[in-house]
C-alpha cells in the first residue's frame, strides 16, 4: 500500500526468512485503491483500515462478505455479524464480537505478520507531548509542537 513500501519490504524478508517466497508489487496510490475497491489484488496484501468507532465497525470493511475490502468470508461469520448489529443487550453483543475475533483466528483469516506502531515522544524529558492535538489522531502530532525540556 503507497506509500508503505519499506514496510511491505520488511514482511517479505520475514516471509522470506521462514521459506515464503514472495515479490512486492509497488503501486501508484490511486491504482491501489482503484485495484482495491474493485477487489483486483490476488496473492498477499499488506493491508490496514483506519475505520473510526468499534469492534463492529471496525470489521465492517474486511470481515463480512458484503465487506467493502473483504475478498470472500464465511456464512457463519456473515450471519452472527448481522445479528450483533441488531443486538440491543451490549453484554451480549460484545460476546458475538468476541466470538467473530475467536472463529477468524481460529480459521486464520488473518495473520498477525507486522505489529505496527507510531512511537510518540513521552517521558520524563518531554515538555509537550502534543498527544491528541489533532483529535481523534492518537500520536505526537503535529511534530513540530513536540517539546523537550529545558535541561
Amino acid at each position: 500500500m503507497p506509500p508503505y513500501f519499506a514496510s511491505g519490504e520488511a514482511i517479505i524478508g520475514y516471509l522470506g526468512a521462514i521459506g515464503i517466497k514472495t515479490k512486492l508489487r509497488t503501486m501508484e496510490r490511486a491504482a491501489f485503491f482503484s485495484a482495491l475497491a474493485t477487489k483486483k489484488l490476488k496473492g498477499l496484501c499488506f493491508c490496514a483500515t483506519a475505520e473510526y468507532g468499534n469492534a463492529s465497525t471496525r470489521m465492517a470493511v474486511v470481515v463480512p462478505s458484503s465487506g467493502n475490502l473483504a475478498y470472500g468470508g464465511f456464512p457463519d461469520i456473515d450471519e452472527l455479524y448481522q445479528r450483533q448489529l441488531t443486538e440491543t443487550d451490549s453484554e451480549k453483543r460484545e460476546a458475538m464480537l468476541h466470538q467473530i475475533q475467536k472463529t477468524l483466528h481460529e480459521r486464520t483469516r488473518f495473520a498477525p505478520i507486522f505489529d505496527y506502531f507510531w512511537p510518540s515522544g513521552i517521558g520524563p524529558r518531554v515538555e509537550e507531548v502534543s498527544l491528541m492535538k489533532i483529535d481523534p489522531f492518537p500520536w505526537s502530532a503535529p511534530l513540530e509542537d513536540v517539546r523537550l525540556k529545558r535541561p
